[in-house]
């Protein structure tokens, strides 16, 4: 009697490990054709058994409260005014209240150290003055800015730029944090969340011809902390995004490795916010295929996993670039392809799963607002757009204009939920051995069949 209630248990606590969460394949895989989605089934059940990432969820972390719709915009290089203002209304009437805007090094301090006038020409000027602009537009606007600061300027690296690549960090580290102190002098009680850095574990970030360096980049992390932090202690410092890769060489380090280095050179103390990339390349939004080398949008959950592990699940992630690309058949698809609607679709499920599902995630910054000009049209990253740059909107910006006001309120998912994710491994680890022996069992023949 005892084996036969054995196997029942064995039998339900399978079908509890295998029983998905959703309801639809799509809901599960994010994927729209059935055969991919039957793939995708496939590809779950391999992740939803396995150690799944610890994820602290009843723990809600500072600078949540905010809202969570962000995007990146390129003002800096609108050389008029006018089309900075639009860029910002526009963004605005979508429902964005957050920009993440670059305050270029070397377009502030561009000719020597402790110089901020821009004498490329004339009449000469105030390096600043663009920037100024920007905030004064973004206050207008009651947008609130997340000031990126990199691009270091070529009187910072002894090396040409032609050997060093442009995106370099500086020969000393002292020299960006006197640059990001006096942004956030000029900027205090105006700007209240500066980032550091952009994807310093790879696509050429760190430069050209040196390997990326978790020490290195923590190193440059907390000098800029520390001299924002001695400006205005109120400011929010995030870390630089990590470009989600599996590469592990000297151009590309996989982000998992690259943060738990950073915490081991004492990164922990160094930042508020934690970033990441919310790309989701050849799947939605809704994809709940979870593996660490595998990239698609739920992948910041093992950076949370890695930063619960540190002690630091009261610090939330925010999602630098968030996105799904419609790049042409012509062009070659290096960030996926999507149709337009698609894009539209996966964006607005996005930020609906995020506020349901990631309580530890604040601002959720789409990947991108538009560029100055159509020069390039030719590559695939420009088809991130939400508008063209002319300010027609594709209909991924329609879509959000209509969603975002709507999105104010959504029910987060039940706690038992998170618990279930957790025990599905070892209910399988549980259940699984012994139907598969008692199957052995069944199939092994015994003397009486003879």
């Amino acid at each position: 009697m005892w084996k036969k209630l054995l196997l029942l248990l064995s039998g339900l606590m399978l079908v509890v490990a295998l029983w998905p969460p959703v309801g639809s394949l799509y809901a599960l895989t994010g994927e729209d054709a059935l055969l991919a989605q039957l793939r995708g089934v496939v590809h779950w059940l391999n992740t939803a058994v396995r150690p799944q990432p610890h994820l602290a969820p009843e723990i809600i972390p500072d600078h949540t409260n905010v809202s969570p719709f962000g995007v990146n915009t390129f003002l800096n290089e609108e050389a008029e005014i006018e089309k900075r203002a639009v860029s910002l209304q526009m963004a605005g009437q979508a429902g964005f209240r957050f920009i993440r805007q670059e305050f270029v090094w070397e377009d502030i301090e561009i000719h020597g150290k402790g110089d901020f006038e821009d004498r490329r020409h004339e009449p000469f000027r105030s390096a600043w003055e663009k920037y100024d602009n920007i905030v004064d537009l973004a206050e207008a606007y009651d947008i609130e800015i997340i000031a990126r600061l990199s691009n270091p300027p070529n009187w910072s690296r002894e090396l040409p730029v032609e050997v060093t690549g442009s995106l370099a960090p500086p020969d000393d580290y002292d020299d960006f944090g006197d640059f990001a102190a006096a942004v956030a002098e000029r900027y205090n009680g105006r700007i209240r969340y500066y980032q550091i850095w952009n994807e310093p574990n790879g696509n050429a970030e760190w430069g050209l011809h040196q390997p990326v360096s978790p020490e290195e980049y923590t190193e440059l992390l907390c000098t800029a902390y520390n001299r924002i932090k001695e400006v205005n202690a109120g400011a929010v410092v995030l870390a630089g995004a990590l470009t989600p890769t599996v590469a592990i060489n000297d151009a590309n380090m996989n982000d998992l490795i690259f943060l738990e280095r950073m915490y081991a050179a004492g990164a922990g103390g160094c930042f508020d916010v934690m970033s990441a990339q919310g790309y989701g390349l050849w799947s939605g939004a809704l994809d709940r295929r979870l593996k660490p080398n595998v990239i698609n949008y739920p992948h910041n959950l093992y950076l949370r996993d890695v930063m619960v592990r540190h002690g630091d699940a009261d610090k939330p992630i925010w999602i630098s670039e968030m996105g799904w690309n419609v790049v042409p058949e012509q062009i070659e698809a290096r960030f996926g392809r999507v149709t337009p609607e698609q894009q539209a679709r996966f964006a607005v499920e996005a930020y609906e799963r995020a506020q349901a599902e990631w309580p530890w995630v604040g601002v959720i910054n789409y990947w991108f607002l538009k560029r100055k000009d159509d020069s390039e049209q030719d590559q695939s990253f420009y088809y991130f757009r939400l508008m063209d740059s002319d300010f027609t909107p594709q209909p991924v910006y329609t879509a959000l204009a209509k969603a975002l006001p709507q999105q104010t309120d959504i029910s987060p998912q039940s706690d038992w939920i998170y618990e279930w994710m957790r025990l599905r491994p070892y209910l399988f680890l549980f259940s699984a051995p012994i139907l598969f022996f008692a199957l052995l069992r069944w199939l092994t023949p015994h003397e009486s069949d003879e």
